[in-house]
């Protein structure tokens, strides 16, 4: 039988043990959200986690921008925020403006207020297997949700499609640190199948509807679909959820799967980092 990996049940209750934390603090997390542009989609995560942010308790503030401001005053927009102490956590929503370097931007926000984890010091720390400041959101989702319902990594074939630094390569690195034997697929990938049909779990971040069909799996698997495509009949994954669902032993949906944990990671980050810079650690 299915088990459905349902990531917004751990999410919630995420939340609300998030929320319990933050109702015994005097001073309040406070995350600052830039958006630049008017992308429909990003606008809609912005307002998603401005709404999380504020049920748990946190502060939020989003700074929106022209979509044609200069990288410079993008980067001077940043440099305040990390001066300011009342700000916990950045976040710059991407993707950005193609004339913006987004490694650039990304790379001026101070590591200990670097939400998504994307800066160089927190992503090398996680290469090198030293704690960072913040793990990257979605791949510390997927760990936490397989973990949730006490999936072992340890010796686990493990297939991650998509070689992102947002997904597939932090991913990676956190499934090695769970002992699994992690084989990373990408666009030039040959024989993509014959890999797949030999994972005992499987990680599509794509962003192809419904491009992992049943043939693609071998029985009793593990599905984690990370995709979020928009189509003619509404929203799904890179996975034909109705195609692999009895053929797989686990199985992420979408929506209600790695999304929620997503942005249940966030606000986790957000916390850590108040913590972290309430009692001046340093790593």
């Amino acid at each position: 039988m299915t088990t459905i990996l349902n990531g917004k049940l751990y999410a919630d209750i995420i939340i609300e043990q998030l929320k319990t934390k933050v109702e015994k603090e005097q001073k309040k997390p406070k995350l600052a959200v830039i958006l630049v542009g008017n992308n429909p989609a990003s606008e809609i995560y912005v307002r998603n986690k401005q709404k999380k942010a504020q049920y748990i308790g946190f502060e939020s503030v989003v700074i929106t921008l022209e979509n044609n401001i200069s990288e410079e005053n993008l980067l001077e927009q940043i440099y305040i925020l990390n001066e300011d102490t009342n700000i916990n956590a950045i976040l710059v929503q991407l993707p950005l403006p193609q004339h913006i370097q987004t490694k650039k931007i990304t790379e001026a926000i101070d590591p200990i207020k670097d939400v998504d984890g994307f800066t160089s010091y927190n992503f090398g720390r996680l290469i090198l297997g030293y704690k960072p400041y913040s793990i990257p959101c979605t791949p510390k989702g997927i760990i936490k949700l397989l973990k949730y319902y006490n999936i072992d990594m340890a010796g686990k074939n493990t297939v991650v499609i998509g070689r992102s630094n947002i997904v597939g390569k932090p991913v990676s690195i956190l499934l090695e640190q769970e002992n699994a034997t992690v084989t990373v697929a990408h666009s030039h990938t040959n024989n993509l199948k014959d890999l797949t049909l030999h994972a005992d779990i499987l990680i599509s971040a794509i962003g192809k509807a419904k491009f992992i069909t049943s043939e693609f799996i071998k029985n009793n698997s593990v599905i984690i679909d990370v995709g979020i495509n928009r189509t003619e009949n509404g929203l799904c994954g890179d996975v034909d959820y109705e195609n692999v669902y009895k053929k797989a032993a686990f199985i992420t949906p979408v929506p209600g799967g790695i999304g929620p944990m997503t942005i249940a990671m966030l606000m986790e980050n957000t916390f850590e980092l108040f913590k972290l810079q309430q009692n001046y650690l340093v790593l």
